[in-house]
């Protein structure tokens, strides 16, 4: 009874927007790795190249965005301002940060399906160049050429042209789903044929849809859906697993065929990914970098809100012992939704 209790729980939390929230997040403090956890950083020092992008509060109760090397080095801010930035992606070429941000100051991450709250910015890893490149708009992310941009606005999935500036409607969830449906951080496999989404509102599940057919497929629950870049698997987060102190969650994958599952969705343990051991393991907002090699995500130890708890970053490179995974962030401020890019 008791673990059936905290499946619910945890089922009535997973959800890419964190729970209603009226209050900005603690800026927080450092705090020192452990003995463990040092000789991890050192280890992992100057062996992975590249960039992590996320959204923090340390410096800002509303959150702006910092930048730091891939091997958690070098951590320095990138936006500042009076609004809330975050939902961070890497442009194809790693030179460009596209993200959300608030129109009037505090808003929390439950707002994201309020597009008129919302704008999406660019601006590149050096901090130049910041500018506003779609308006009342959510959860943008970039396409393989960097030309074209898609994004949410409420229940609509568009694909904005940069160079033009068309806006192209590709999904209604109200028409092709359920009148009320919320569409979450919605994302196109790489040959455009297929969008992966979470669903929200009048509809609670991550699923697939198939642009030539119009065809939903339900992958199962859970949030924070995803490709891998060769277009055949998707991974996502779960409200099962260790869960540590927190709610049970766990990052699952699975294999696609034409956009549909090849086993069963209810064989839950058959698409483990990754669950982090002890009591920090409540893990969202994964992200693998567009070779699918490096993963990054945050994790607490307790509480379950994406804008104010202490949520800390860990990098893990797949197919090797969730053991080796890293902590690459030291600071009781609220660290969420980050992003790599690895250089080839």
């Amino acid at each position: 009874m008791m673990f059936k209790r905290k499946a619910v729980a945890a089922l009535m939390i997973c959800c890419c927007a964190g729970a209603m929230s009226a209050q900005e997040a603690p800026t927080g403090s450092p705090v020192q790795p452990s003995d463990k956890e040092q000789k991890a950083l050192d280890a992992l020092k100057g062996t992975v190249k590249g960039l992590i992008v996320w959204s923090t509060s340390r410096s800002n109760s509303k959150h702006d965005l910092w930048i730091m090397n891939a091997d958690g080095t070098d951590p320095k801010q990138l936006t500042k301002g009076d609004d809330v930035d975050w939902f961070p992606r890497f442009s194809p070429d790693g030179a460009t940060v596209l993200f959300n941000r608030s129109k009037g100051g505090w808003v929390p991450e439950s707002d994201a399906e309020y597009p008129e709250k919302w704008d999406i910015w660019e601006i590149a890893t050096d901090g130049g160049g910041e500018k506003k490149i779609a308006e009342n708009a959510c959860w943008g992310v970039w396409r393989p050429d960097g030309k074209s941009i898609l994004f949410a606005r409420r229940a609509q999935v568009f694909l904005k042209n940069l160079e033009t500036g068309e806006e192209k409607l590709l999904f209604d969830g109200d028409v092709a789903i359920k009148k009320g449906a919320v569409v979450q951080q919605p994302s196109l496999s790489p040959d455009g044929k297929y969008m992966a989404a979470t669903l929200r509102g009048t509809m609670r599940e991550t699923g697939i849809w198939n642009l030539e057919k119009k065809e939903w497929t339900k992958t199962g629950g859970g949030c924070q859906i995803q490709w891998f870049p060769s277009g055949n698997e998707i991974y996502w987060v779960n409200p099962t697993g260790n869960g540590g102190t927190a709610a049970p969650s766990e990052e699952l994958a699975m294999t696609l065929k034409d956009g549909k599952p090849i086993e069963s969705i209810s064989a839950i343990k058959k698409f483990h990914l990754m669950d982090l051991p002890g009591r920090r393991s409540h893990e969202y907002f994964p992200k693998f970098d567009r070779q699918g090699d490096y993963m990054v995500w945050g994790a607490t130890e307790k509480g379950h809100d994406h804008d104010i708890y202490d949520y800390e970053l860990f990098i893990w490179k797949r197919g090797q012992p969730i053991e080796t995974a890293v902590r690459i962030t030291f600071h009781t401020g609220n660290d969420r939704w980050p992003d790599i890019y690895i250089k080839k």
